[in-house]
C-alpha cells in the first residue's frame, strides 16, 4: 500500500527555478505545504518558528517572481529565513538546523549561493543590499536586490542610515518591509492591494511622469518643488508611507502579506520598475498558520523541541537556575534597596531576565529598541545624574556600541553597569552570538572594572559589587544556560575590588581561571593529580583590576602557570602575561601558557562540544598542562581541526 505525501507539490521543488515552472494558482497549496514542512522540521530540531511562519507566502512570492539567486534576497537576522532555506535546495538537511555540522539558524554566505548575505545580528540587510545595488550599477548589470527586513529591525538607526544614503543616491533597490507588529498600517484588505497595484504599476508611473515634466516647466523653483511635494504628499495620504517618500523611496503598500494574489502583481510591478529606491509595505502576522504560535507570539519566536499537535514545549530537567533569571533577581534585589538603580534592555527584555525586572520596576525599566548605540549614551545620560544604570546587552550586541562605551562612558568616567549575558560559546545560535571580545575588547579601556562569574553565586555577589562601584564604568559577564547549581546567598556582598580567591591548593600546576570555566579547571586538577600533578586552581574573579599579589604568587610557587577564559586572545591571558613581563616573572623559567578560544569562529553544536573542540574542557586544560611539561599527555583529547 502507498502512503501518499502531505507535500505533493513541494516534494517537486528542489531550487527556485521548479517552484517558477508552477502556476500561479498552485503557489497558495506550496505555501500550504511548506508552512506545514517548517512546523515538522522545527519541532524536531527547535529554532525560531514564529518568524518564519509569518513570511511562508512573502517567500514563495518572492522566489517565484524574482530570478534568484540571480536576483540578489538579503533577509535582515535571517532567523525567519527556513522557509527560504526548504525552498533553496536544503529540505533535505533542514531537520539539521542548528546542530553540529548541519545548517545554520540563520543566513550563510558558505551554506547556499541562495544566501546572499550572511546575518543573524539587526538592521543589516538595506545596507549591504544598497552595497550589492551600487555594485551592480557599477559593472553595468541589470539583477535586482531585495531587502527583506522586519518592523522591530526598523528600531535601529542602521536602517535609516541607509535608507537616507539609498533615497540619496538613487540606486535601483527594493526593500520590503514585513510588519507584524508596529501597526503603522491602515486597514489591510481589497482597497489597499487594489491602490498598491495601481501606484506600482507603469500606467501610474507614465502619469506621474508626465506631473514632474508638467512640474519642471513652472516658473519658479519654488512652485516647482511644491507641485512634486504635493503629489507626494497626496500619495502618501492614501497609502500612509510619507515617511518613507521623505527619505527617498517610491512607497507601495500596504497589502496583506498572507494574500498570494495580492503580492504577486505588486511584486512584478516593482520588480518591473525602472526608478530608483522602493520600499513595498508588507502586512504580516507572526506564527501564521499555527494556532499556539499566533497566540503567543513571542513565547514561539524561539522554541525547543516541541509537540506539533499541542504545541507543548519540551521542559529541561535542570536543577540549578538558569544564570539570566538569577542575574534579573538579584538585580531586583539591589533595586529594592536602591532607588537609583535602573535597567536598560535593547529589545531584549525576556532574554536578559528585564522582564522580570520590569514587572516590579516599570517606571525603571527602559527599552530602547535595536538600539544599543542610542542605549549606551543614555544610559551615560541618566549616569550623570546620579542614578545607577544597569545596562544589560548580550557580549555579541554591546559589539554594536563600541564606540558610544569608548566615547560616552570611558573617557568620561561614567558609572555605567554592563551586563553581558551570553559571555563564551553558547550553542545552536553559533558564532554570530558567542560572547568572544568583550574582555579584549572593554579591558584595554582605562579605568574600567571587569569581572566574571564563575558560578551563579558569584553571579549574586557581582550584581552587588556592580551597585556599589559608583566611580567609574564596571561590567560583568555570565554565560547562557544553567548554572553550577551551587547554594545561592539570600543577598549579594560587594566583593573587594581587584582580589581573586583560590579554591584548591597545590604545588607542581596553577590554574588560574576567569569565569565560567572554573568547574572545568576543578575537573582537570583532580586528574592531574592523579597523575601525580599537584594542583591548585584560583579563581581570578577579577580581569580588571587584575589580583597582582595572587597572581605573583602563583608563578612563585608553581612550575607551570596556566590561565582559562572563555574568550579571544588579547583579554584575560594577555593581561597576565603583560604583568608577569613587567614583573620579571618570565625572565625566570616559569611555564605560562594562555588557553583562549581558538583563532576560528566555531560553528554551532552544542556547548560541550564546541568548548571540546575549542580545548576549553578539562581534557584540554589537562593536555595543555602535560604540553607545558614537556611531556605528552595519553588521554583522549578532542582538537581542532
Amino acid at each position: 500500500m502507498t502512503v501518499s505525501s502531505k507535500t505533493p507539490l513541494l516534494d517537486q521543488i528542489k531550487t527556485p527555478q521548479d517552484l517558477r515552472r508552477l502556476q500561479p494558482s498552485q503557489l497558495r497549496q506550496v505555501a500550504d505545504e511548506l508552512r506545514q514542512e517548517t512546523i515538522d522540521a522545527v519541532a524536531v530540531t527547535g529554532g525560531h518558528l514564529g518568524a518564519g511562519l509569518g513570511v511562508i507566502e512573502l517567500t514563495v512570492a518572492l522566489h517565484y517572481v524574482f530570478n534568484t539567486p540571480t536576483d540578489r534576497l538579503v533577509w535582515d537576522v535571517g532567523h525567519q529565513a527556513y522557509p527560504h532555506k526548504i525552498l533553496t535546495n536544503r529540505r533535505d538537511r533542514i531537520r539539521t538546523l542548528r546542530q553540529g555540522d548541519g545548517l545554520s539558524g540563520f543566513t550563510k554566505r558558505a551554506e547556499s549561493e541562495y544566501d546572499a548575505f550572511g546575518a543573524a545580528h539587526s538592521s543589516t540587510s538595506i545596507s549591504a543590499s544598497l552595497g550589492m545595488a551600487v555594485a551592480r550599477d557599477l559593472q553595468s548589470k541589470q539583477n535586482n536586490v531585495i531587502a527583506v527586513i522586519g518592523d522591530g529591525a526598523m528600531s535601529a538607526g542602521m536602517a535609516y542610515e541607509a535608507m537616507n544614503n539609498a533615497g540619496a543616491m538613487n540606486s535601483r533597490l527594493i526593500v520590503v518591509l514585513n510588519d507584524n507588529d508596529m501597526s503603522i498600517a491602515p486597514p489591510v484588505g481589497a482597497l489597499s492591494a487594489y491602490l498598491a497595484r495601481r501606484v506600482s504599476g507603469r500606467g501610474y508611473h507614465r502619469l506621474r511622469k508626465t506631473f514632474h515634466q508638467i512640474a519642471k516647466r513652472l516658473p519658479t523653483k519654488m512652485l516647482q518643488q511644491r507641485a512634486l511635494a504635493m503629489e507626494e504628499y497626496a500619495r502618501g495620504l492614501v497609502t500612509g508611507g510619507t515617511l518613507f517618500d521623505e527619505l527617498g523611496f517610491f512607497y507601495v503598500g500596504p497589502i496583506d502579506g498572507h494574500n498570494i494574489d495580492h503580492l504577486l502583481p505588486v511584486l512584478k510591478n516593482v520588480r518591473d520598475m525602472n526608478n530608483g529606491p522602493i520600499l513595498v509595505h508588507v502586512v504580516t502576522k507572526k506564527g501564521k498558520g499555527y494556532e499556539p504560535a499566533e497566540k503567543s507570539a513571542d513565547k514561539y519566536h524561539g522554541v525547543v523541541k516541541f509537540d506539533v499537535a499541542t504545541g507543548a514545549q519540551q521542559k529541561s530537567k535542570t536543577a540549578a537556575p538558569q544564570y539570566t533569571k538569577v542575574y534579573a533577581e538579584s538585580l531586583i534585589k539591589e533595586a529594592r534597596k536602591d532607588d537609583k538603580i535602573v535597567a536598560i534592555t535593547a529589545a531584549m527584555p525576556s532574554g536578559t531576565g528585564l522582564d522580570l525586572f520590569q514587572k516590579e520596576f516599570p517606571n525603571r525599566t527602559f527599552d530602547v529598541g535595536i538600539a544599543e548605540q542610542h542605549g549606551v549614551t543614555f544610559a551615560a545620560g541618566l549616569a550623570t545624574e546620579g542614578f545607577k544604570p544597569f545596562a544589560t546587552i548580550y557580549s555579541t550586541f554591546l559589539q554594536r556600541a563600541y564606540d558610544q562605551v569608548v566615547h560616552d562612558v570611558a573617557i568620561q568616567r561614567l558609572p555605567v553597569r554592563f551586563a553581558m549575558d551570553r559571555a563564551g560559546l553558547v550553542g545552536a545560535d553559533g558564532p554570530t552570538h558567542a560572547g568572544a571580545f568583550d574582555i579584549a575588547y572593554l579591558g584595554c579601556l582605562p579605568g574600567f572594572v571587569l569581572m566574571a562569574a564563575a558560578d551563579e553565586a558569584e553571579l549574586v555577589h557581582m550584581v552587588s559589587t556592580a551597585a556599589a562601584i559608583d566611580d567609574r564604568p564596571s561590567a560583568l559577564r555570565y554565560p547562557r544556560g544553567e548554572g553550577m547549581g551551587v547554594l545561592l546567598p539570600e543577598e549579594g556582598k560587594p566583593l573587594e575590588i581587584g582580589k581573586g580567591r583560590i579554591m584548591r591548593e597545590g604545588t607542581k600546576v596553577a590554574l588560574f581561571s576567569y569565569g565560567g570555566r572554573l568547574a572545568e579547571c576543578l575537573k582537570a586538577a583532580d586528574e592531574l593529580a592523579a597523575f601525580g600533578l599537584s594542583t591548585t586552581v584560583a579563581d581570578a574573579r577579577f580581569a580588571k583590576p587584575l589580583d597582582v599579589d595572587l597572581l605573583l604568587r602563583l608563578a612563585r610557587e608553581h612550575e607551570v602557570l596556566l590561565t582559562i577564559e572563555e574568550g579571544s586572545i588579547g583579554g584575560f591571558g594577555g593581561f597576565v602575561m603583560q604583568t608577569l613581563a613587567e614583573h620579571g616573572v618570565l625572565d625566570r623559567g616559569l611555564k605560562v601558557r594562555s588557553m583562549v578560544l581558538p583563532d576560528i569562529f566555531i560553528d554551532q553544536d552544542s556547548p560541550n562540544a564546541m568548548y571540546a573542540k575549542a580545548g576549553l574542557d578539562a581534557k584540554g586544560i589537562v593536555a595543555k598542562a602535560f604540553q607545558a611539561l614537556g611531556q605528552n599527555f595519553q588521554g583522549e583529547v578532542v582538537k581542532l581541526a
